[in-house]
C-alpha cells in the first residue's frame, strides 16, 4: 500500500536536503562510533533513495517493523533538524542568540551566575544591533530570574533597570505585533479580492485600516516597527489603487535597509520583498526608466550583497526575479523577446520548485506567462497557461485574476479562430463573473462586444473595434474601472486590431513615444 508522499513529512524533509546538508547529517549522526549502524541512519538511506514514498517498499528495505516505524521516523526527523541547526547556526543570528540563551540557562542551573550573566549581556548587545526585541525580552527575563536570587551582588538599581527594559520591550513588541497583524491581514485581503471594486469596498478597507492602525511617533519607531508600518501602507494603497502613495511607502521600505544595511542578514526575505513591491508599483505607474534603474539595483544586490541565501530566500528570488523580468518585457512591448529570454528558464525552475510554491504565486506566474504569449501572438500557449489559472479555484485565491483570465481566454480564442466554442465560453464566463459579483463596466463592454462578434461582417469589424475603443477609453483613469487595464492592455489590443498590426508593435511604439516625452 502506497502512502501519499506529499503528506509524509520525513520523506519531504529528506528530499528537500541539498548534497552538503546530507553530508552534514551523516557527519553529525556518526560523530559517535556507536551510531554507525543505527537503524534510523539506514532508514534515512532507504528514504533518500526512493523517488516516491512507498511504505510497503520501505518496510521491506529498512531494518524496522511496522510497529517501530512511526517512532523511528519521529527520531530521524528530530536528528535531521538538529543537524541542520548545527550546519546553519553560524549563518543565522537568531539561531546563534537562541543557542547563547540556552548556554546561559545551563550555566545558571549549575550555579555559575556571573558566567551566565556575562553570556547574556553579550547576547543582548548582538540582539540590540539587529533589533531583535523578542529575543532581547527572553534575555531580560532570564537576567531577572538570576538577579532575583540576590546572590550576584550587582549594581543597586539593577532590578529597576531590568524592569524598565522589560516594560519597554513589551511595549515595542505589542506595537510591532499590531503593525505586523495589520500588514498580514491587508495582504490576505488583497490575495482574496484584489483591488477595490467600488466606493463601498473603498470605505470598508479604509475603515478597517484606520481602526487597526495603532498610534505611533515615526521618530520613536525601531526598524521592525517601521518595516511593518511601510508594509501595511504598501498593501493599503495597493488595494486602493493609489499607486503614487504606494510608491512612496515602498520607497521608504527599501530606504529602511539602506539606513540599516546590517538588517539584510537577519530580515533578508523582507529585503527582497521591499525591492519587489517597489518594482511592482513602478510597473503599474509605467515609470520605465525608474523601473530599469531599480531592477538593475535589485539584480546587483542579489549578486553582491553580504547575506546568505537560504531556501526561502531562493524561492522569493525566483518569484520576484521572473515576475519583474516579465513586467520589464510588458513595459517595453517586446513580448517575443520575453517569451524566448524568460519562459524556458522560468518553467524549468518552476517545475523544480513546484512543491515549495504556494498556489497564489503559481497562478500569478501562469497569468503573466499567458499575457506574454498572447502579446507575442501565440494564442494557443496563452490559452494553455490561462487554463492553469482558471482551473485553480478555492479560498485564498485571487478572484479578480481569475475574472480577467476568463476574459483574456475569450479574446485569445477569438484571435485563434476557435469560434465553435466561443458561445459556450461566453456563457461560462458570464456565469462566473456574476457569481463573483465582478461584472463591471469594462467587463460588460468586453463581453457584449465578444458576444456580438459572430453577427458582425468582416467589413464592419474595424468600425466595431473603434466603437469599443471609444467606449473603453473613458474608463482608463476611472478610480475603480481602471483596474481592468492593470491586468490586460485592452486599449493597445484594440489599437492593434484597428491598425492591422501585432499588439507588441503597438505597445513598443507607445513605449518609445513615452520615453521621448519623458526625456
Amino acid at each position: 500500500m502506497k502512502s501519499n508522499g506529499e503528506k509524509d513529512i520525513v520523506f519531504i524533509l529528506i528530499k528537500s536536503l541539498t548534497a552538503s546538508e546530507k553530508r552534514g547529517f551523516k557527519l553529525y549522526v556518526k560523530r559517535f562510533g556507536a551510531n554507525e549502524n543505527a537503524k534510523y541512519i539506514k532508514l534515512f538511506d532507504t528514504l533518500d533513495k526512493m523517488e516516491t514514498y512507498d511504505e510497503q517498499m520501505l518496510l521491506k528495505k529498512a531494518p524496522v517493523s511496522k510497529k517501530q516505524l512511526a517512532n523511528m521516523k519521529a527520531h530521524l526527523y528530530k536528528q535531521i533538524l538538529v543537524s541542520l541547526r548545527v550546519i546553519y547556526a553560524d549563518q543565522n543570528v537568531e539561531l546563534q542568540l537562541n543557542e547563547q540563551i540556552d548556554f546561559a540557562r545551563i550555566l545558571y542551573n549549575k550555579g555559575l551566575y556571573n558566567q551566565s550573566l556575562k553570556l547574556l549581556d553579550k547576547a543582548k548587545g548582538i540582539a540590540q544591533k539587529y533589533f531583535l526585541d523578542t529575543i532581547m525580552l527572553r534575555i531580560v527575563e532570564l537576567e531577572k530570574v538570576i538577579e532575583s536570587q540576590h546572590i550576584t551582588r550587582s549594581m543597586r538599581d539593577r532590578a529597576e533597570v531590568l524592569a524598565n527594559e522589560a516594560k519597554h520591550l513589551i511595549s515595542s513588541a505589542s506595537k510591532k505585533n499590531s503593525l505586523s497583524n495589520l500588514s498580514l491581514q491587508l495582504y490576505g485581503l488583497y490575495l482574496k479580492v484584489g483591488h477595490v471594486k467600488d466606493e463601498f469596498d473603498r470605505k470598508l478597507v479604509e475603515a478597517y485600516y484606520l481602526k487597526n492602525m495603532p498610534e505611533y511617533d515615526l521618530q520613536e519607531l525601531n526598524f521592525y516597527e517601521k518595516l511593518y508600518l511601510y508594509q501595511a501602507q504598501v498593501w493599503f494603497y495597493h488595494i486602493l489603487q493609489d499607486f503614487p502613495l504606494c510608491y512612496r511607502a515602498a520607497q521608504k521600505w527599501v530606504s529602511l535597509y539602506q539606513e540599516h544595511p546590517q538588517m539584510k542578514k537577519v530580515a533578508t526575505g523582507n529585503y527582497l520583498k521591499a525591492y519587489h513591491y517597489l518594482l511592482d508599483t513602478l510597473f503599474y505607474l509605467q515609470q520605465y526608466e525608474r523601473f530599469m534603474v531599480v531592477f538593475e539595483q535589485f539584480k546587483e544586490s542579489l549578486e553582491n550583497d553580504d547575506f546568505k541565501m537560504d531556501e526561502n530566500c531562493r524561492i522569493l528570488t525566483f518569484l520576484y526575479y521572473y515576475s519583474n523580468s516579465i513586467n520589464y518585457h510588458f513595459l517595453i512591448g517586446d513580448f517575443t523577446a520575453g517569451v524566448n529570454a524568460v519562459i524556458p528558464s522560468l518553467l524549468k525552475e518552476m517545475k523544480a520548485l513546484r512543491s515549495k510554491l504556494d498556489v497564489h504565486h503559481v497562478i500569478v506566474l501562469h497569468y503573466k506567462i499567458a499575457c506574454l504569449y498572447f502579446g507575442s501572438g501565440d494564442n494557443l500557449n496563452a490559452i494553455k497557461h490561462l487554463d492553469e489559472v482558471i482551473y485553480h479555484t478555492g479560498d485564498g485565491l485571487r478572484e479578480d485574476l481569475q475574472c480577467f483570465a476568463h476574459i483574456l481566454k475569450l479574446i485569445a480564442s477569438y484571435e485563434e479562430g476557435l469560434d465553435d466554442k466561443l458561445d459556450q465560453q461566453i456563457k461560462n464566463v458570464y456565469r462566473f463573473l456574476i457569481k463573483m459579483q465582478d461584472l463591471h463596466l469594462v467587463q460588460q463592454e468586453m463581453m457584449n462586444f465578444i458576444r456580438n462578434l459572430n453577427r458582425i461582417y468582416d467589413y464592419q469589424l474595424k468600425s466595431a473595434f473603434i466603437e469599443l475603443r471609444d467606449n473603453l477609453i473613458q474608463y482608463e483613469n476611472h478610480p475603480y474601472e481602471k483596474r481592468a487595464f492593470l491586468y490586460l492592455d485592452i486599449i493597445s489590443w484594440l489599437d492593434s486590431k484597428i491598425q492591422g498590426r501585432p499588439v507588441q508593435e503597438v505597445i513598443k511604439e507607445k513605449y518609445h513615444q513615452r520615453m521621448v516625452k519623458e526625456k
